[in-house]
């Protein structure tokens, strides 16, 4: 075990955070509309795409996820003349005028969710073939807009089928696909309500790359997943006996429906554009690392996997570049899993990830942060952590062995000043863990 160098372990703490902050800065809203969308004499740019605003009666906006706001500012900066709905779970500095604001919850849904849910898909069914809707969809928007399509589902039933589902240990699809198949709005179904209105979706996207009807559940999208596999998702994950009665007869009996799929009508005149990823972040993110003297790796590979899993995995490909080099930096963009037994404490999966690597690098100069782009972990005020080889000690072996066999995470790395705090970004493409030995 080498011997730890505590005044450059505080110093890497320091450029893992600058790092952090760096992608975060990179990858903002406002830029990535800067790049992707234009407004001038009446034509609206988004990407490929252009749209002659004065062309149509009426033009919607419906911005949904916690970068609702930021987005909703940001098409308004370019000039263009738009109003509707914006639905978050961030309350912002100023409001625009222009629009109707709901305050939906996070991550569970609450009598917010449900009045946006209702108020937009009701002003949508009012729509015609001369109208355009341009959606902000955003990360989180699965609990900020929601609707059980079952009368007899009640909101309380709602945020305990949430609870169930983010803590069952699926993948952030999985979850979304059940999601889908409970809601009114979800899984094309919000494209359903605005046909046979022209629609375009401009995306940022906190989900993998190759799912983007997982972004939101999807509500304007095509939806790929099927009945049948909610059914399977279930049975894997064993989570009936956990789910309210009347969520649990769904499935008992067999009632869930269908959501639309690629072949259904209001997908023709339906346009899809993400603008932002994690991807991207992450490929901010090695940038930085690469101008503090690194040598970079990017490993997007372990996505959606147990936490545990993912930091042994992303410690061997560390270690791996580091037979070549002094410095070196592993970037890895996405989510870990973590299915919490019984009751968890405070925390969430980037808190619950960096302790568990703290135990692996005990004693070692190496840094590991693991954060979400959105500002939240978990049940927590942070966005994650930031570790090193001295956290253990710092720490105590027996109480970090507790904090992570009881999912308290935040708390022990909050006591040690080890968490990465700050606040809600406006903005959310996903998490960013960063790994550096030196």
């Amino acid at each position: 075990m080498a011997n730890v160098d505590e005044k450059l372990a505080v110093q890497m703490r320091n450029v893992a955070r600058q790092i952090f902050r760096d992608a975060l800065a990179q990858s903002s809203v406002t830029a990535a509309f800067e790049q992707h969308v234009q407004y001038e004499h009446g034509i609206l740019r988004i990407c490929d795409d252009l749209y002659n605003l004065d062309a149509f009666t009426r033009v919607l906006v419906v911005a949904i996820g916690k970068a609702a706001h930021t987005m909703a500012e940001a098409m308004v900066q370019q000039g263009a003349r738009v109003a509707g709905f914006i639905a978050s779970s961030v309350n912002p500095p100023e409001r625009l005028a222009q629009f109707v604001y709901f305050r939906g919850g996070h991550p569970t849904p609450n009598e917010e969710s449900v009045r946006a849910a209702t108020a937009i898909q009701s002003v949508l069914e009012t729509l015609d073939e001369n109208s355009l809707v341009i959606y902000l969809l955003s990360g989180g928007g699965s609990a900020i807009l929601e609707r059980p399509i079952f009368g007899q589902i009640s909101l309380d039933d709602l945020i305990a089928t949430y609870e169930v589902l983010v803590n069952c240990g699926a993948p952030i699809a999985e979850i979304n696909a059940i999601r889908k198949h409970l809601s009114a709005v979800k899984g094309g179904r919000l494209a359903l309500a605005a046909y046979p209105a022209q629609q375009v979706s401009i995306m940022v996207s906190d989900v993998p790359e190759n799912q983007l009807d997982s972004l939101a559940s999807g509500p304007t999208m095509p939806d790929s997943t099927t009945v049948s596999q909610c059914y399977q998702i279930a049975e894997r994950y064993a989570f009936l006996p956990k789910l309210p009665a009347a969520v649990r007869v769904v499935f008992e009996q067999k009632l869930l429906q269908e959501t639309p799929k690629s072949d259904d009508a209001a997908f023709v005149r339906a346009r899809w554009w993400p603008i932002l990823s994690s991807g991207l972040a992450a490929k901010h993110a090695a940038a930085a690392a690469a101008a503090n003297g690194f040598a970079v790796e990017i490993d997007n590979s372990c996505d959606d996997w147990d936490y545990r899993r993912a930091a042994d995995h992303l410690l061997g490909r560390l270690r791996k570049l580091r037979e070549g080099a002094s410095k070196v930096c592993v970037i890895s963009a996405g989510e870990v899993t973590v299915r919490v037994d019984g009751k968890g404490g405070v925390g969430g999966r980037n808190q619950q990830f960096a302790l568990y690597c703290a135990e692996k690098i005990a004693g070692e100069n190496v840094t590991i942060l693991s954060a979400g782009t959105d500002g939240v972990d978990g049940n927590s005020q942070a966005a994650g952590a930031v570790v090193d080889g001295t956290t253990i000690t710092r720490g105590g072996t027996e109480a970090v062995t507790r904090a992570l066999q009881k999912f308290d995470a935040g708390s022990m790395l909050e006591s040690l000043g080890d968490t990465v705090v700050t606040g809600p970004t406006g903005n959310n493409v996903r998490d960013l863990r960063v790994l550096l030995a030196y």
